[in-house]
C-alpha cells in the first residue's frame, strides 16, 4: 500500500509471435461478480466490513456473489497500513467488468471508511455494468493497442462510452502508428440495458515479435 509500499508483483506473460484479430461485440448478461476485500497491517475486521457493505448493494441485483478476505500482517504485509476492494464482473460470454478502490494514504486525502469505501466501489461495478461494453472503461486502452498491433485483418470491440483517457490514446495511436479507427456509436434504446455504446473497428499493422521463430 502507498506511501511505504514494499510490496512484490510476480507478472507472467506467454511469447506469442503474432496477435490474432479481436472480435467482441455481444458482451452477454452479467452472471456473476467475483472480489477480493484486502487489509494490511489494520484490524482483519476491516476486510469483513467491506464485504458486507458492499454485498448489500450487490445483492440486490444477483445472488452469484462471492468476495474473498485476504489480511496480511508483519513483514509480508509491506511497509504501510491500508485496505480495499476489487470486484469483477463475468458475463454469459466470458467477458470481465472490473472496479477498484483502495483507502487513501496515512496523512493524504480524507480518511474513508471501510463500509463507504465497500459501498462505492459496488457502485462503481455498477457504473461499468450499465456503461455495458464488452470491456471496461479502464483497459479499454489496452483493447485498441492489442487491435492497432493485431495481424492486417479487420478487429471490432463493443465498448461503453470512452472515457477521457482513451480519446487522448487514440490520438497517441494515430501518432505512431498511423492506424484510425472506425467509430460507430449504437443507441440504446432501453434504459434498463444501459448506456450508449460506441462499436470500434480498425485494420492491424501486423506486428510480428522477431525474436520468436515460427516452429
Amino acid at each position: 500500500m502507498p506511501p511505504g509500499g514494499g510490496g512484490e508483483v510476480l507478472f507472467s506473460c506467454p511469447i506469442r509471435r503474432v496477435l490474432k484479430p479481436i472480435l467482441l461485440t455481444d458482451p452477454g448478461k452479467i452472471k456473476r461478480i467475483r472480489g477480493m476485500a484486502y487489509s494490511v497491517r489494520v484490524s482483519p475486521q476491516m476486510a469483513n466490513r467491506i464485504v458486507d457493505s458492499a454485498r448489500s448493494v450487490l445483492n440486490r441485483f444477483l445472488p452469484d456473489i462471492y468476495i474473498y478476505t485476504d489480511h496480511m500482517k508483519g513483514a509480508s504485509s509491506g511497509k504501510s497500513p491500508g485496505f480495499g476492494l476489487s470486484l469483477v464482473a463475468e458475463t454469459t460470454n466470458g467477458t470481465f467488468l472490473s472496479a477498484e478502490m483502495a483507502s487513501c494514504p496515512r496523512g493524504q486525502g480524507t480518511a474513508v471508511l471501510p463500509e463507504d469505501l465497500g459501498r462505492d466501489c459496488a457502485r462503481l461495478l455498477l457504473e461499468e455494468i450499465y456503461r455495458g461494453g464488452c470491456v471496461d472503461s479502464t483497459n479499454q486502452s489496452l483493447a485498441l493497442l492489442l487491435m492497432t498491433l493485431g495481424q492486417q485483418d479487420v478487429s471490432k470491440v463493443l465498448l461503453g462510452p470512452l472515457s477521457p483517457y482513451t480519446i487522448e490514446f487514440l490520438r497517441h495511436l494515430r501518432s505512431f502508428f498511423q492506424v484510425m479507427f472506425k467509430i460507430e456509436t449504437q443507441p440504446c434504446g432501453d434504459e434498463l440495458k444501459g448506456g450508449d455504446k460506441v462499436l470500434m473497428t480498425c485494420v492491424g499493422i501486423g506486428f510480428s515479435n522477431l525474436s520468436k521463430t515460427l516452429k
